[in-house]
């Protein structure tokens, strides 16, 4: 599927998504918005497969918000409500959702990737959320953002809008894995692989899971882990899982 600002394609388990404005460093517009929800809807339909990886055209993964348009008044709260719906649907999707960044990775791009499961950086990102230095909120980036690096952390770069290099970013936690620019698409991919191979139903019902772990409490997490393991365990992932186990070898799941 090839839209006006992005794209993505499916290669058995994987699905790729590229955003496609390089000339403009991956801004988001307006159309980005929909283009985006459109394909998130798609991959939900997409049964066979098991993780998505988003990238950006040419040198950088993408700057957010298209601050043309936005310097324009073209920008209204239907961009932030589609941007937010997209953004939720890649977070919930019973998938593993990799970002495989690239230079700058500013504000909306951030938060799209604070919506991922993984992050891959290559050593010369550029992260951060600036948007206070336009005199907006950085989207959901002020819910997600201290789930992974605390809160005094979270509010020191939303309230700052300073930038975080890739080191410090590997070091907090913001990102996962921390490769060599000249590596990064061999590497990315060899993540991308590890992910896919292991990728199950236990896999994405541990998602659902952890997903859940800021929100509900000790009785309600074991009510519904007791629920969730219950499918992992009858589901035809685990009895091949099994049956590996019976003749030394790697489970190769559906």
């Amino acid at each position: 599927m090839q839209l006006e600002t992005m794209g993505y394609a499916v290669e058995g388990k994987i699905a790729r998504v590229i955003f496609n404005r390089p000339h403009l460093l991956n801004a988001m517009n307006n159309q980005a918005t929909i283009d985006l929800n459109t394909i998130a809807d798609a991959l939900a339909r997409e049964d066979g497969v098991r993780a998505i990886v988003l990238t950006g055209a040419g040198r950088s993964f993408s700057t957010g918000i298209d601050l043309k348009e936005l310097s324009a008044h073209q920008i209204e709260m239907i961009y932030h409500q589609r941007w937010e719906r997209a953004l939720r649907i890649f977070e919930t999707l019973e998938k593993i959702v990799i970002a495989g960044i690239k230079e700058y990775c500013l504000g909306g791009g951030l938060q799209l990737a604070l919506a991922c499961d993984v992050r891959v950086a290559a050593d010369n990102a550029v992260m951060g959320l600036p948007a206070i230095k336009e005199g907006l909120i950085p989207g959901l980036g002020t819910y997600r953002l201290a789930h992974y690096v605390g809160l005094g952390r979270a509010k020191r770069y939303i309230l700052s809008g300073e930038n975080i290099r890739a080191d410090e970013a590997h070091t907090i936690g913001l990102i996962d894995y921390l490769v060599p620019l000249a590596e990064f698409e061999t590497r990315l991919e060899q993540i991308v692989q590890q992910y896919a191979k292991v990728s199950a139903v236990g896999t994405m019902k541990s998602k659902t899971l952890t997903n859940l772990s800021f929100q509900l409490d000790y009785d309600a997490f074991l009510e519904k882990y007791i629920e969730l393991q219950e499918i992992a365990q009858t589901s035809d992932d685990h009895f091949e899982a099994r049956r590996a186990y019976r003749e030394n070898r790697d489970p190769v799941f559906k």
